[in-house]
């Protein structure tokens, strides 16, 4: 797995060793077996926004922290500037950039999110979280699953939904597609 995920799950584990916290109990905030939370802890699997959403909820920390490993410090006003947001790629498919991560106590979590296209007939990665998501559709086109529903997005498109639905996007068109994603 990549560096960035490997980074990801010792975030993970140095959170949980510091609020004492058992893998059971972790497991039950991202509705997963404890044997299925530890292989998140271990860096060898994709570990999707929706689980670290729950936790970040859960004990109350910034999703962005959990991602990147930094501390947000403003409280008036951040800025990102253009290509300079903070990214991680969770797999070769997903790469999520940051717009908000350096503002603290925010009610959004803003990403400019990259989908590259897959394999042909290979199923789409099902995600969910609590709250609600809004995608607008940067570059390209893209299928976006909800509840077991396709919908096509095409540049200029958006989508406001409930985000404790399982959902999950893929690039069309053999492009990859690039959306800005709030989660709420």
């Amino acid at each position: 797995m990549n560096e960035q995920i490997e980074q990801i799950a010792k975030r993970l584990a140095g959170l949980r060793d510091v609020l004492d916290i058992s893998p059971e109990e972790m497991g039950k905030v991202c509705h997963m077996s404890k044997e299925d939370y530890l292989l998140l802890e271990s860096g060898q699997v994709d570990i999707s926004v929706g689980v670290l959403h729950r936790i970040a909820q859960k004990y109350n920390i910034e999703l962005t922290t959990l991602m990147f490993g930094s501390e947000p410090k403003m409280s008036a006003y951040f800025i990102t500037r253009k290509g300079k947001g903070e990214a991680v790629e969770r797999t070769k498919v997903y790469k999520y950039q940051s717009l908000g991560m350096g503002f603290s106590d925010r009610k959004a979590d803003p990403f400019i999110v990259t989908v590259h296209p897959k394999p042909e007939g290979e199923p789409i990665f099902q995600n969910t979280h609590s709250g609600q998501e809004f995608n607008f559709v940067l570059h390209g086109r893209m299928l976006i699953q909800i509840n077991g529903k396709d919908l096509i997005l095409n540049e200029g498109d958006s989508i406001y939904f409930d985000s404790s639905l399982p959902h999950g996007m893929q690039a069309l068109d053999g492009k990859k597609v690039q959306f800005l994603a709030i989660i709420l």
